[in-house]
């Protein structure tokens, strides 16, 4: 029989959850048992918190566990373990600093190295207090102690070595925290000597930035044995403890082929791209500010909670009240549908989120909600947040075949530099990775400003290529019905008479007054 908070891997073999969720799904369960594994990283990454979350997580399972300190005081622990709203009842803390053995030690000392003596005192110890309290989890805080005893790197990896297979007899699962790259040694980093002996090596790091919330990731650097999940895994420090968001994995679960078009409701629209959008693809909406992109997203949006599918927004550039408003106002009819719980709309700030949990975030309005379409507005906003360019195509890209492998259709709405535009907006071309692009320009005519729209490309079925003027009023949103062959450069802003169909004056008379006479 399993012990409780174990887990089965696919290879048989045993593992201790950690108690966090994230992790334990990186790890693919958690660590294996009746081993040694390293948790490394600078001060206030984390350490503690996730240490203190694997004993409890076991003590709540009914395994007993100790928490070893050769640094922290048990008051310290105490107060990072309330403020987190939990209780150390079942978890044993035990100090063993160096301070206090040296007291001990007083009266024994002989020529040997003051170091020698409290190195030997402090394994005797150990292995006391754990012959004593028998514990099945095992915290040891922090092995840079038992480094700057043993004086040399050779001596540091025989005391490891002798502590791992004492651990292991004994049946112990066992943490050992480690600063990192501060606890090293002339001679070279003494968490080094420690990673061929560990049996997984988990890094944890943080960044400040020059803006906004500090940054924290982890990566699981080796588990011997058991499969895991590679690369950098954003996290944060909650009150509750750590919550992990692990790298998005696109390959799993079975891959939507089925690509069924879902339609906007505005028929003109549906004929500009060929009959619709198809589930399992994402669609660039892309335009100076104000030119509609939003406004189109709302309507797929709501355009599939009719069908009873959910929709979920991100909103990285406004409120949920400003975006609720202008959808109304402009006859989309979102509030029946926010009412019954099929289409969410959140609002992210980009000082705050981290890609990794925003994809968490879009994850869970996936495989939780059951969503059909995802609205990102704006990947400007997503780039704020990612503060890398580097990375954002491949993070982009990541997530984007994660939508369409389990049949969502996604909307990108990308903010061009034009008109309206202050100062310069990052390059950033994810057009690529897009299926379908919808261009939205401003241009004048008529001593006004228009609107137009056009299907740059759509890799499923065929599409228009024309460009129509687009009507956005509080009568609703319709696209025109002719195409504007009267203008060429439309897409520039800056359009000029083409020549064909004399009196372009007239013509956009006429389009007015098909639209109602009102331009949004």
């Amino acid at each position: 029989m399993t012990p409780p908070g174990d887990h089965t891997t696919s290879l048989g073999e045993r593992q201790a959850a950690s108690g966090i969720e994230g992790l334990d799904s990186i790890l693919h369960g958690g660590f294996p048992r009746e081993e040694m594994h390293l948790v490394q990283g600078a001060s206030g990454t984390g350490k503690t918190t996730l240490a203190l979350q694997f004993l409890i997580s076991g003590a709540e399972a009914g395994e007993s566990a100790l928490y070893i300190t050769l640094a922290q005081t048990r008051r310290g622990l105490e107060a990072i373990a309330r403020s987190h709203g939990w209780s150390l009842e079942g978890v044993t803390v035990h100090d063993l600093s160096p301070g206090d053995l040296a007291e001990d030690l007083g009266p024994e000392q002989t020529v040997l190295r003051t170091a020698d003596v409290e190195l030997g005192e402090l394994t005797r110890r150990l292995r006391q207090v754990i012959e004593q309290t028998q514990p099945r989890r095992v915290v040891f805080d922090s092995i840079g102690v038992i480094g700057l005893l043993a004086g040399s790197p050779a001596r540091y990896h025989r005391e490891i070595v002798m502590l791992r297979q004492f651990l292991v007899t004994r049946g112990c699962t066992a943490l050992f925290l480690g600063e990192w790259p501060s606890e090293t040694h002339r001679e070279g980093p003494l968490n080094t000597e420690f990673h061929s002996i560990a049996a997984s090596v988990i890094h944890i790091e943080h960044t400040a930035l020059d803006f906004g919330e500090v940054r924290r990731r982890l990566r699981v650097i080796k588990v011997r044995g058991v499969p895991f999940r590679s690369g950098y895994h954003d996290f944060r420090i909650r009150t509750g403890g750590l919550e992990v968001y692990p790298r998005l994995e696109a390959g799993q679960g079975e891959e939507y082929a089925e690509f069924r078009q879902l339609q906007s409701g505005i028929e003109s629209l549906d004929r500009l791209l060929g009959g619709g959008l198809e589930l399992g693809t994402a669609c660039l909406l892309i335009g100076p500010s104000g030119a509609g992109k939003s406004t189109l997203a709302a309507v797929y949006a709501c355009a599939a909670a009719r069908e009873g599918n959910a929709a979920a927004v991100f909103l990285f550039e406004e409120r949920p009240e400003t975006f609720k408003a202008r959808a109304i106002g402009m006859g989309i009819a979102l509030q029946p549908h926010l009412d019954s719980g099929r289409l969410t709309i959140e609002q992210l700030n980009p000082t705050d989120i981290t890609p990794g949990e925003f994809a968490h975030r879009v994850r869970a309005a996936v495989e939780d909600r059951e969503a059909k379409v995802v609205v990102i507005d704006s990947v400007t906003g997503y780039f704020n947040a990612m503060g890398d360019v580097s990375l954002l195509s491949v993070q982009m890209h990541e997530l984007l075949n994660f939508l369409s492998v389990r049949g969502v259709l996604t909307l990108v709405v990308v903010t061009q530099e034009g008109f309206m535009s202050v100062g310069p907006i990052p390059s950033v071309d994810v057009s690529y990775l897009s299926d379908s692009v919808l261009s939205l320009r401003f241009f004048e005519a008529d001593g006004a400003i228009r609107r137009c729209v056009a299907a740059i490309k759509k890799r499923k079925g065929e599409h228009e290529t024309t460009i129509r003027e687009l009507f956005i009023s509080t009568e609703g949103i319709r696209v025109g019905d002719t195409p504007l062959r009267q203008f060429r450069n439309l897409l520039t802003g800056i359009p000029e008479p083409s020549g064909a169909g004399q009196g372009s004056a007239s013509h956009g008379g006429m389009a007015a007054r098909e639209a109602g006479g009102s331009r949004g």
